[in-house]
């Protein structure tokens, strides 16, 4: 029986150039058992596409035996030699396609003797007698074939659901598969995934267990001119130096005149319509105007001209079919190239013409079209082509804004005592507190010690306030008649405008006696005064020393004090560039549409949203922005979204998470390009999942060398946090404060930044509980404390004499130290500055990113996401939630053993 092994070559992705120009002309060629075959050639392309399936004959082939079990997979280019430069991944689809069902029987191969199958899947084996059968073997092969380079790639097999064939077909010669991708070939590696049962000859050592490749960093070298290094001798470039340059055709319909009048009445609702090629933009209808004013513009991306000729037409808009008033054609050949920092182009008057090419007696329109690029100032506001089927009102949303969040306060409020206070009843001893009201923050003290006229509180509450200070402090006095029941005795208004600030740990601001009016005079205050009022003694302050936290400490991207005048200076300049994303998944496949992907950065109090890319799942945005950067110790935090309000949704559906990466600026080399594939993960209720990658490139240039190393000695929050810290618990409070006062602000813009994306960039739900992140911190304490052990097992050893060896080079360093203690800080050194060169030698080139085995988030246990995702109070059956806590304890217990081994440990080290 015959069988076929297709092999889909998809694409391939971040190629080097190798026709000193930029860009490469790259085909696949694969080979396989004396086959040979070929896609076609795709010129000029760094990111080939090919999507091409080429069928090769086999007897028998280890893989998935139909197109929908067979999964992607991605494979990195391999470097033939060692001076060679080879770039880029490849990605293939392999499967097979069989005739029958039938499978023949095993037949045992010649050196699988020595070998046993059965039993536990892993059994000892002689390396020695496989080595020598390997050699063997090589040695027949290369009498046989040609001598060439080739690549042999397990085929994984169907997917742990597919139950595996009743009789595997033979393994005695195994198959090969051989890639080439830019005639270039790659070393020799064999592999075989079957290794218990796989022959002598194919049998070479146990690997040890990687990370998912679908989860780790993928290095790119995009076009940028920044890697080009200008070789194109084009420096223009240096403004979006670290994405590609992507050019427009920009159109701005600017206003027309005298136009002539076509309904009946002799009015005219005139509008604009640009053409080129299948898209076509418009600009609003003006009614009854035959002087209209647009200034409205349109870009059209270089990369989908259709059309050697634009068309700009002038129509009156009608109930029935539209009237045409006048066209103009212009040719892209005379097109001029802008490049900023050139100023604007004038836009100039042109005559109207009608459908013939003949010019009208009446009607002109003003215009300015040219080539320019994504620096130029008119892309952010521009209507672009990708965006044809949005209407007016929509477009908006579509459009890149930068934002800034509002600046923070802490607010403190210190409600001392009351007196005079007058009962409803007299005689009646009340039973009174005071609630605080800052917008909807809202704080109550508890009721007074002493049930009297004359109440004292002495109690201290924090509050988060923005400017600028248009809120007002609303401080009531209720008395508690009965239960449910509460009486207002008085209340106060204050402005947060005129309440002083602190910035260091000064004295506190003398306290002031305010009047309490009723809840019917208190909005007058003043001025309507009683001749006698009960007063209560406030002290209001503005902590200006404090940095107001809007996220987790852990992920802080800034930590300066809300005072200007105790801020950090500038050490550096923080350059992103978000260049495209690949392989998104689908989350609107319902609606019939794949996904309208747009990115959201955030770096201390500025916010950056990209463009909306409609309907595409590789998205190009090559946007690049620039941030301040005045502390190494800080996050960016990139986050990828689905808009959901292009197509005029309505106002509560919520914006979809694609994923989030955070990059950590002291892990980043100054002066150095970062450019990476990141991959989108997001964990949910069903696990963890990928939802693509993005593309980014930064850079982090230092300006203040001396100012950046002292910031390594100061604590990461300001002063007050260490001299009056506030605790945990209000903390939390705080921060679910300000998140909010935040995402309020922020959707009030033009387009919007809803709440469901601060929330998520700013991790709105991580200090609710979860125990697969307390897993995750337990490990993390005990791979530091692993160190720790070490050294006292070292130390243990050598006291025990179980190296005698070191045990003595120890002992004749101690007597060299005791009889030389001038050679100690020296030697302490010393062994610092090795340890030191030991470490840089092997520092990680890349920047760090999430690690799912470290978070426990491709292990964690289902019902451990559900109670993570759960809400509060719970949802879940009674039964769920106790064997909730029944599992804690079990942890609880598991904990208390491990610190009583470590306990134990402390004590045997003790004991010497």
């Amino acid at each position: 029986m015959s069988s076929k092994l297709v092999v889909e070559v998809l694409d391939a992705s971040d190629l080097l150039p190798k026709d000193g120009q930029g860009s490469p002309n790259p085909f696949v060629q694969v080979n396989f058992d004396d086959q040979r075959q070929r896609t076609q050639t795709k010129p000029k392309d760094l990111n080939p596409y090919w999507n091409e399936k080429l069928v090769f004959t086999s007897r028998w082939c280890l893989c998935p035996l139909s197109e929908s079990e067979a999964s992607v997979q991605r494979c990195p280019l391999e470097k033939h030699g060692l001076f060679s430069h080879i770039k880029g991944d490849i990605a293939l689809k392999i499967y097979a396609v069989h005739d029958g069902n039938y499978y023949p029987p095993p037949t045992r191969p010649p050196n699988a003797a020595s070998i046993k199958t059965e039993g536990t899947p892993l059994q000892e084996i002689n390396s020695k007698k496989l080595e020598k059968d390997f050699m063997a073997g090589e040695k027949k092969t290369k009498k046989k074939k040609e001598k060439e380079a080739r690549t042999f790639h397990s085929i994984g097999t169907a997917p742990s659901g597919t139950p595996a064939p009743a009789h595997p077909p033979p393994m005695s010669s195994g198959f090969g598969l051989e890639t080439h991708l830019m005639k270039e070939k790659a070393p020799r590696v064999e592999a075989r995934t079957n290794y218990a049962q796989a022959g002598p000859p194919t049998v070479m050592h146990m690997q040890i267990p990687k990370p998912n490749p679908e989860f780790v960093l993928v290095e790119t070298r995009p076009p940028v001119a920044a890697l080009m290094r200008y070789r194109a001798g084009d420096k223009t470039a240096s403004t979006y130096d670290l994405v590609e340059q992507m050019h427009y055709l920009y159109v701005n319909v600017v206003k027309a005149r005298d136009l002539p009048a076509m309904d009946v009445s002799g009015s005219l609702d005139p509008y604009v319509e640009v053409k080129l090629g299948n898209y076509k933009g418009r600009t609003k209808h003006l009614e009854k105007n035959q002087n209209p004013v647009w200034n409205q513009i349109f870009a059209f991306s270089k990369d989908r001209l259709q059309a050697n000729l634009l068309e700009v037409t002038v129509k009156d808009k009608d109930i029935v079919k539209d009237d045409f008033v006048g066209r103009l054609l212009i040719d892209l050949s005379e097109v001029p190239l802008r490049v900023p920092p050139d100023s604007p182009l004038a836009p100039q008057w042109y005559k109207l013409e009608d459908r013939k090419g003949d010019k009208i007696n009446k009607g002109e329109i003003m215009l300015a079209v040219w080539m320019g690029t994504q620096a130029d100032e008119s892309f952010p506001e521009a209507w672009h082509s990708d965006a044809h089927d949005i209407g007016q009102t929509n477009l908006a949303n579509t459009r890149s804004k930068v934002y800034f969040s509002p600046k923070l306060y802490y607010l403190r409020v210190h409600v001392i005592e009351a007196q005079d206070l007058f009962p409803s009843e007299k005689g009646r001893a009340p039973d009174v507190y005071v609630k605080v009201q800052l917008g909807n923050q809202i704080r109550v003290t508890k009721p007074s010690p002493m049930r009297t006229i004359n109440p004292i509180w002495n109690e201290e509450f924090m509050f988060v306030a923005s400017e600028p200070f248009e809120d007002f402090i609303i401080v009531t006095v209720e008395d508690r008649v009965g239960p449910g029941k509460d009486e207002i005795m008085g209340r106060v208004i204050l402005p947060v405008r005129d309440v002083p600030s602190r910035r260091e740990i000064a004295k506190l601001p003398e306290p002031r006696w305010f009047s309490l009016f009723k809840p019917s005079l208190a909005e007058e205050g003043e001025k309507k005064k009683e001749k006698f009022s009960s007063k209560i003694l406030l002290c209001l302050c503005l902590d200006t020393g404090y940095h107001v936290l809007d996220e987790s400490t852990h992920f802080s991207s800034d930590l300066q004090p809300s005072s200007k005048f105790l801020r950090k200076e500038r050490i550096g300049i923080l350059e992103l560039g978000i260049i495209s994303a690949r392989n998104l998944l689908p989350m609107k496949s319902k609606d019939g549409r794949t996904t309208d992907p747009y990115c959201v950065a955030k770096y201390g109090n500025k916010w950056v949203r990209t463009r909306t890319l409609i309907d595409n799942l590789h998205p190009r945005w090559n946007e690049q922005y620039t941030w301040d950067v005045h502390d190494p110790c800080t996050v960016i935090t990139i986050g990828v979204f689905d808009n959901f309000h292009i197509n005029g949704s309505k106002e509560d559906v919520r914006d979809q998470r694609i994923g989030k990466v955070r990059i950590r600026l002291s892990t980043l080399e100054t002066d150095r390009i970062y450019t990476h594939y990141y991959p989108l993960l997001l964990l949910q209720p069903s696990g963890l999942k990928k939802h693509g990658e993005i593309q980014l490139a930064l850079r982090f240039t230092c300006t203040a060398w001396v100012n950046m190393v002292t910031q390594y000695g100061k604590p990461l929050l300001p002063k007050m946090h260490y001299l009056q810290p506030i605790s945990v618990r209000h903390i939390d409070w705080l921060r679910h404060q300000a998140m909010l006062i935040v995402a309020a602000r922020l959707a009030r813009a033009e387009p919007p930044l809803r709440r469901e994306t601060v929330e998520y960039m700013l991790d709105v739900d991580y200090h609710m509980w979860s125990l697969r992140r307390s897993k995750a911190n337990f490990g993390r304490i005990m791979k530091l404390l692993t160190g720790v052990a070490a050294v006292c097992q070292w130390f243990n050893d050598i006291c025990t004499w179980r190296n005698p060896v070191t045990t003595c080079l120890v002992h004749v360093l101690f007597l060299i130290l005791v009889c030389y203690p001038e050679l100690i800080l020296p030697t302490i050194f010393l062994y610092l500055f090795v340890i030191g060169l030991w470490n840089y030698r092997c520092r990680p080139r890349h920047p760090p990113h999430m690690d799912i085995r470290l978070s426990h988030a491709d292990k964690v246990h289902p019902d451990e996401l559900d109670e993570e995702f759960d809400t509060f109070p719970t949802t879940r059956p009674a039964d769920i939630v106790r064997m909730r806590y029944d599992r804690l304890r079990s942890v609880q217990a598991e904990y208390r053993q491990w610190w009583g081994i470590w306990l134990a440990k402390g004590k045997e080290l003790k004991q010497f």
